[in-house]
């Protein structure tokens, strides 16, 4: 394949990367073909083998006939050292150790931690490290387009952070570390006595809280062990990929009674005993019509009634974890999904031992980044503070309408990775400040006045959380390159040119800085969590979590008629990010856009797989490929945020949209996206959009398929 090479002199036909992907994975494409002496591993067809789990075949074989294109002749085992630290490419935060020769990584390897991720990387965290050593990385501090040294970035910081006063906004990004939230929300409300806070998961401050007790936080471990599972708004797959395999595992071996609940088709709706389809919107309806069947009295008849009935049916109370993705709180009807999810969990005793809450944030560190303050109206360990705070929409407008002067964007990028794009590019650029830490010049960082260089995940020393509550910590495994310095640090000292010393002159220091503020994180050490981390909850200070009073939320409003439009939905594709685009060995998967239809919408519209087709909703249109899907449902159509080309995000959280096949005359050459796009993947050209005959547990199916075959 692209990322693994074969040298069939050396196998042994051991059948081992055979039974990962059939057994593990699941994909189904390794086979041992022929017989007797002809024996030989490979693929239907000779086609590659492209799996968002393929990586781990790699280090599976016992005799190195796998290898790592990456990594192949790159060292001999004599030249190398082997650090361990924590990936933060996405929320499944996996234990890896990095190998590094002459002071640069050369390879990724999984490091054990049967809590986390059995084990396993996806080839996202297992190939992403060649952007650490990319020629386009920010390495020096810059102001006003030119590079220049820390002392005057510092400076000129400083001095228009303090002309901005109070008017200053903060965004932090999903891969910051507890400590480099944690100093940047101190700096917008302690040193410049602003209010205007937020991470780039937006969600309802005082219903995270709730959702957040440690009575009601499941372990990932415990979907091994549990009756049922409920995965409501969320496809692991893209979203966190390793719990796909621990999800997938359950099934297998443990009996694990499997109910989804989605907007779109997931790659595990061949296992689930139950699969119900709920239009972009709806996820509160739904959860208040399972919540009724769940409770003790008759359920009122409603749209949902038997799609909850049979969810019901299949959910074991006191022996249920609830998969959920955080997406489903984000709308006008977000609140309202988020109080009936918890009412769902308190119905199926979900503070009993082995049962809970898992919450799927976009961002690596999303809940991490929540409990240390990055939060609208919340400081660190959801104090609930008084007066006016923006969010995310709200600082979008400020800084578009003069209301804020400044804004700090840290690992953000909101012109990509937030609705309405072109929203935050004009308010960027109206700022009279924007200060950008990033590691590139990205669509955010480009506006930038100051442009501070950060660190990557594998020079970082701090922390980060588990959505399951686990701490784990972040070490160093390479220097920082020329003038990178570690973030907190930055943080630390712009904070104290502002006036408001923190104290903070270490690594440990920031973390006891976070201890003494969050009351559930009292007593935590860089010690104490080692290696492996530790669950928060599993700690004596987690009797000292509150949650803030919850405010009654508004009632959920029927969602806008089509009027024969589609109602739009958006997903993040594993691959749609920088990441992938930054990585020589992960560029193939790069997706291009594709609007994803029902077949019975594709006919009504006159369109077939594949077809260029224009999609337009509030005076925005994209161009898109359109992808038939035979589980979608009718009336629906989702688009693919963060591509770097023909964002969803450009419509500006459109509910519906119409979807209009091109003209010979309109047409514009679209680039294939390997297995992400509408390119030859492992399948060959289109294949990625078909209904695979007998679609069942394991197999590719209709909905990302790009990524599970």
């Amino acid at each position: 394949s692209p990322l693994v090479r074969i040298d069939r002199e050396r196998c042994i036909l051991c059948y081992r990367c055979v039974r990962f992907s059939q057994e593990v994975a699941e994909d189904e494409q390794l086979q041992l073909l022929q017989r007797g002496s002809s024996s030989y591993v490979g693929t239907f067809d000779d086609r590659p083998y492209i799996a968002p789990f393929s990586g781990n075949i790699i280090e599976l074989c016992p005799v190195g006939a796998l290898t790592s294109e990456a990594y192949r002749f790159r060292a001999r085992p004599w030249d190398i050292e082997d650090s361990g630290s924590i990936c933060t490419l996405c929320p499944s935060q996996c234990n890896v150790k990095f190998t590094v020769r002459d002071e640069r990584i050369q390879r990724v390897l999984a490091r054990d931690n049967a809590d986390v991720d059995n084990g396993w990387l996806c080839d996202k965290g297992r190939f992403g490290f060649q952007m650490i050593n990319s020629g386009e990385r920010i390495t020096v501090p810059r102001v006003g387009g030119s590079d220049t040294d820390w002392e005057t970035a510092l400076s000129t910081a400083a001095e228009r952070l303090q002309a901005a006063g109070s008017r200053t906004a903060v965004i932090v990004g999903g891969g910051s570390s507890n400590e480099e939230g944690y100093l940047a929300q101190r700096i917008v409300r302690g040193a410049l006595g602003g209010s205007a806070v937020a991470s780039t998961d937006p969600l309802p401050g005082d219903r995270l809280a709730r959702l957040s007790a440690p009575e009601l936080s499941a372990k990932v471990a415990d979907i091994d062990k549990a009756e049922s599972l409920l995965l409501i708004g969320v496809d692991p797959l893209h979203a966190m990929p390793i719990l796909d395999l621990r999800i997938r595992k359950a099934v297998r071996h443990s009996g694990l009674r499997l109910v989804v609940a989605s907007e779109r088709p997931t790659a595990l709706d061949g296992g689930a005993e139950e699969t119900v389809r709920y239009a972009p919107g709806d996820a509160a309806a739904l959860l208040e019509q399972l919540e009724a069947e769940l409770g003790p009295d008759p359920a009122p008849d409603g749209p949902f009634r038997a799609d909850a009935e049979q969810l019901a049916g299949e959910l074991r109370p006191g022996k249920t974890v609830v998969v959920w993705g955080e997406r489903i709180g984000r709308g006008p009807n977000g609140a309202a999904a988020l109080d009936a999810l918890a009412n769902v969990a308190s119905l199926l005793d979900a503070s009993a031992e082995g049962a809970g809450l898992i919450g799927v944030p976009d961002g690596a560190n999303g809940r991490g980044l929540r409990e240390v303050g990055v939060l609208p109206g919340f400081g660190p360990g959801f104090a609930r503070l008084e007066g006016t705070h923006p969010d995310l929409d709200e600082i979008k407008d400020g800084l578009t309408n003069g209301e804020l002067d400044a804004v700090i964007l840290v690992n953000a990028d909101p012109v990509r990775d937030l609705p309405d794009g072109p929203g935050w590019a004009k308010a960027l650029n109206q700022a009279r400040t924007v200060l950008a830490i990033s590691s590139f010049a990205d669509e955010s960082a480009s506006a930038a006045d100051i442009v501070f260089p950060a660190e990557s995940y594998a020079e970082k020393e701090g922390t980060v959380t588990h959505p399951d509550g686990r701490l784990q910590r972040l070490r160093s495994a390479v220097p920082r390159p020329d003038a990178v310095r570690p973030m907190w640090q930055v943080l630390a000292e712009l904070s104290a040119r502002l006036g408001h010393e923190t104290g903070i002159d270490s690594a440990p220091e920031a973390l006891e800085a976070i201890a003494s503020e969050v009351p559930f994180y009292a007593g935590v050490t860089h010690d104490e969590l080692g290696g492996k981390g530790g669950r928060w909850q599993e700690r004596e200070a987690a009797s000292a979590f509150r949650a803030p009073e919850v405010a009654d939320a508004p009632a959920a409003a029927g969602e806008p008629s089509a009027n024969g439009g589609l109602r739009l939905g958006t997903y993040r594709d594993l691959w749609a990010s920088e990441v992938t685009e930054r990585n020589a060995a992960l560029r193939f998967l790069t997706p291009a856009q594709r609007v994803e239809l029902s077949v019975a919408d594709a006919e009504r519209l006159g369109l077939s797989n594949g077809d260029e087709v224009e999609v337009r909703a509030n005076g925005t249109a994209l161009r898109a490929r359109a992808a038939l899907r035979g589980r979608m449902l009718p009336g629906t159509a989702f688009l693919i945020e963060g591509t770097s080309e023909e964002n969803a995000n450009a419509l500006d959280g459109a509910r519906t949209v119409e979807v209009t096949k091109l003209s010979a005359a309109d047409k514009i050459a679209v680039v294939p996206g390997g297995n992400g796009g509408s390119g030859a993947g492992p399948a060959g050209p289109g294949r990625e959009a078909e209904e695979p005959a007998g679609s069942g547990f394991g197999q590719p199916t209709d909905s990302g398929s790009e990524a599970a075959q």
